[in-house]
């Protein structure tokens, strides 16, 4: 059985774009028409606002993770992987915000709140893997991708194959996003941390 409250309530959290509303309400105007145009945090921060940035990434991860923990803890709901169903619609949500006419984020932050919410020893592995990652190679893109490649098999060890399966569909979502990333990490042309 499908549980289509989860699903909605999932997208709905999903859907509100924080880095488009934060950056406005900072005086930093649409975050659309800066950089590559995405409203999550990576492209916040070349508005040189790391706050804004800051900001954008908390709350992104956090509408990920209430959409998991509000669909988990509902007694109605709990025979039915309530909580995994919301997390895959609230990355959903996050990317294809009907609001915005379906053109929104990469999924990288609230798949990580979504990570941490259903399974946190894999969510802070996820984010240990993105954070090193980064400091390493300074390309989000590359670090983010490679924390979401491990999310399946790490989800498995720690909680199972309907964790899994959860975190093998937030992957295959985040990769279908970065395909222009990674195109151009392919051909050495991905800009760094902080560049424009």
């Amino acid at each position: 059985m499908i549980p289509i409250l989860p699903i909605i309530l999932g997208y709905l959290l999903g859907s509100i774009p924080f880095g488009l509303i934060i950056t406005r309400l900072g005086g930093a105007g649409d975050i659309r028409q800066v950089g590559s145009g995405n409203i999550g945090a990576t492209n916040v921060l070349r508005t040189g606002r790391r706050g804004l940035a800051a900001a954008t990434l908390l709350l992104d991860g956090l509408k990920g993770a209430a959409a998991v923990l509000a669909a988990a803890n509902c007694p109605a709901w709990a025979d039915h992987h309530a909580g995994l169903w919301a997390g895959l619609f609230a990355v959903i949500g996050h990317m294809f915000p009907v609001w915005l006419r379906f053109r929104g984020g990469k999924g990288v932050a609230t798949g990580l709140g979504v990570a941490l919410a259903a399974c946190w020893p894999q969510g802070v592995l996820m984010c240990l893997i993105w954070l090193v990652g980064a400091k390493i190679t300074k390309i989000s893109s590359a670090s983010a991708l490679a924390a979401f490649v491990a999310a399946p098999f790490l989800a498995w060890i720690f909680a199972g194959p309907a964790h899994a399966l959860l975190a093998l569909l937030v992957t295959l979502l985040v990769l279908g996003r970065h395909h222009a990333n990674i195109r151009r990490l392919i051909s050495g042309t991905e800009p760094r941390i902080g560049a424009a």
